[in-house]
Parts: C-alpha cells; sequence; structure tokens
C-alpha cells in the first residue's frame, strides 16, 4: 500500500490533533495542585544514603516525581541525626508544599517533623516513626521481609542451627525485623543465637566485615548468617569468604541490588536468600503518597509495600543478572499497586 504526500500530511495533522487533545485531557484530570506543572515543591530529607537500595530508592523518587512534574529538593544528612532535622527546618524556610523524611531516629526527627505539620506541609516518612498520626508511614512490610527470609532459613537448615545475627537498634525497619527474629527463636527452640553484632559506620558492608571476622573466627561453627540489610549481608560475605567458610555458612538478608545478585550467583556463594521489595518502586511509592495528600486524599496511615522471596536458586534458574531482568521475571517485583488512584501517572 502507497500514501500520498498530501494523504501522509494529513495523517500527521490528524496524529498531532489526537495527540494534542489526549495531553489537554489528561492534564484536566489531574487534580488541584498538579494541573499546573512545576509549581508544586517537595524536599526528600535522607538520613541513610549509602548502599545500591539507597540509590534505587532516589530513583524512584526523581522518577515519580517527574511523572507529576514537581520540583523535587533533595538533603542528605549522610547519617547525622541532628543536621537531618535541621534539614526538615531548612525545607520548611524553602517553602515546600510536601516533605518526605527517610530513615532517621524516631526521637531526633520527630520534632522537626511536627514543625512541618504545624506549618502546614504535607510529610510522609518512610522508614522511620515519627511518632505523628498526620504523618503516613511508608514501609516495606518489613516483619514480612524478615518472616520470608527466616522461612527460607528453616526450609535449608532445619529447626535447629547456631546463627549470627546483624542488628542496629533504633532504626525503624531493623527494629521491625528484629521482633520476626525475636518471634522465630520462640517458635524454633533449636535456633541458638551464639552472636550478634552490626554497625552503620560507613562504608557499612566494610565495617561490618571487620565485626564478622571476629565473630566467626570465635564461632566458626556458626551454620547461618540472619543479616536483614544488604549492607550486612555484604559484610558477612565479605568475612565469609576470606574465612573459607562458604560451604558451611548460609546467609538469609533483606533487600536487593545488580551488585547483590551479582554477589548471590558467584560459584559456591554462601549468600543464599533474599526478602525484598523493589527500591526504586518504594520511591515510587513514597512520592505517591505525598502527592495523594497533597491533592487532599487519603493514601492511609500504613503505607505498605509487599516484599518478594528471592532465592539464589531461582536467580541461577532464570538466568537473571540484575534488577531489569529480576523485574522482567519476577513480575510481581516490578510494581506495586500501593497508592494508586485513577488519575495518578506513572514514570
Amino acid at each position: 500500500m502507497s500514501f500520498s504526500r498530501r494523504i501522509l500530511g494529513k495523517m500527521a495533522i490528524g496524529l498531532l490533533a489526537v495527540t494534542t487533545l489526549s495531553g489537554t485531557a489528561f492534564a484536566a484530570e489531574m487534580p488541584k495542585p498538579f494541573d499546573k506543572p512545576g509549581e508544586i515543591k517537595i524536599a526528600l530529607v535522607r538520613y541513610l544514603s549509602t548502599g545500591d537500595f539507597f540509590q534505587a530508592y532516589l530513583a524512584g523518587v526523581e522518577a515519580q516525581s517527574a511523572a507529576l512534574g514537581v520540583d523535587l529538593r533533595i538533603l542528605d544528612s549522610r547519617q547525622d541525626a541532628a543536621l537531618q532535622a535541621d534539614m526538615v527546618d531548612q525545607a520548611i524556610a524553602l517553602g515546600v508544599d510536601g516533605i518526605i523524611i527517610q530513615h532517621g531516629l524516631t526521637e531526633a526527627i520527630k520534632d522537626a517533623a511536627q514543625r512541618a505539620v504545624d506549618a502546614g506541609i504535607k510529610v510522609v516518612a518512610f522508614d522511620v516513626n515519627v511518632e505523628n498520626p498526620a504523618i503516613p508511614q511508608i514501609e516495606q512490610s518489613d516483619r514480612d521481609l524478615a518472616r520470608l527470609a527466616l522461612e527460607q532459613a528453616i526450609t535449608d537448615n532445619g529447626e535447629s542451627w547456631k546463627a549470627g545475627y546483624v542488628y542496629v537498634a533504633g532504626i525503624a525497619p531493623l527494629d521491625r525485623r528484629d521482633e520476626t527474629w525475636i518471634e522465630f527463636k520462640k517458635r524454633y527452640s533449636g535456633i541458638n543465637e551464639v552472636a550478634m553484632f552490626g554497625t552503620l559506620d560507613n562504608p557499612i558492608a566494610n565495617s561490618v566485615a571487620n565485626q564478622a571476622r571476629s565473630v566467626l573466627t570465635a564461632n566458626p561453627d556458626i551454620q547461618v548468617m540472619f543479616a536483614p540489610y544488604d549492607e550486612f549481608a555484604k559484610g558477612v560475605k565479605i568475612a565469609v569468604d576470606e574465612a573459607g567458610l562458604t560451604s558451611s555458612v548460609k546467609i538469609y538478608s533483606a533487600d536487593i541490588s545488580t551488585s547483590d545478585i551479582s554477589a548471590m550467583r558467584e560459584a559456591g556463594s554462601a549468600w543464599v536468600a533474599t526478602a525484598a521489595t523493589n527500591p526504586a518502586v518504594v520511591g515510587q511509592v513514597s512520592v505517591r503518597a505525598l502527592a495523594m495528600l497533597l491533592a487532599g486524599e487519603d493514601p492511609g496511615h500504613n503505607v505498605i509495600v509487599p516484599p518478594t522471596l528471592i532465592t539464589q536458586s531461582q536467580l541461577n534458574d532464570n538466568d537473571i543478572k540484575n534488577m531489569q531482568e529480576l523485574s522482567a521475571k519476577l513480575p510481581q517485583f516490578a510494581h506495586a499497586d500501593v497508592a494508586m488512584p485513577a488519575w495518578m501517572p506513572l514514570p
């Protein structure tokens, strides 16, 4: 079939008209204040930023912000709790319309969060309990993250084993994962926790590796390492590899990244399972929940993103090498139908 230039020209004009009308219709459907792109300013105030998880989370925040046409400011306290509180005040002074508080210490951040609410700013909090009924809590369903990983540990190792446990108290997601660990130890009396250790000193993986070396030297008969944060798991893996214990220790964790996938797929890797949400999706959900507040809608007080169990055998059997392939081959990992009103544009 052939077309004359005249016909092609008419088709192009028609297509342009349809595109223009579709764009106008879509813009009209956007609720205030999102009907005028670029007028809304939001801030992401970060406590933790080191590691692949937080890079992917930030990418999700940026992508969803761009889809909504909002002006995003990023304030990074680099694990300085007092500075994070000051940065919330900076965001207030900047006149932002909304704030995402990402991680932090409850006692250090809750008053600053209240000051933002008092200033008429909409606030959501990801993985930090700000103890405020006006502020929705974005969570990864941390108890389920820990449960999925620990159920796999029971499947792989039975109900009796010696364990090392990596934990830092005072960080909301780690505290929630710790609750599940405590429950499992009560349920399975054969689990013997012989060592607890952990640090958030940068670089986290190397700092944890230093601790894990001493733990494994003192307890070479450890069979399971429960490290419910992937930077913890990376550190434990370094120490296990150096100690030559890859055949006798199994590592179970939470969170996932491309570098984690590579580490899990190494020949003879001790890192056999993790439970994870897609950090980019969690970042998108954080922005969507804030956008709903700004539009006068209620995302709910607890906005929970469900996790997926990811095993070493799944990665190998499906030849998954990176996060893109993980999303493609495990569709439940690629998207969360959470905080998704009909008007919400996706990245």
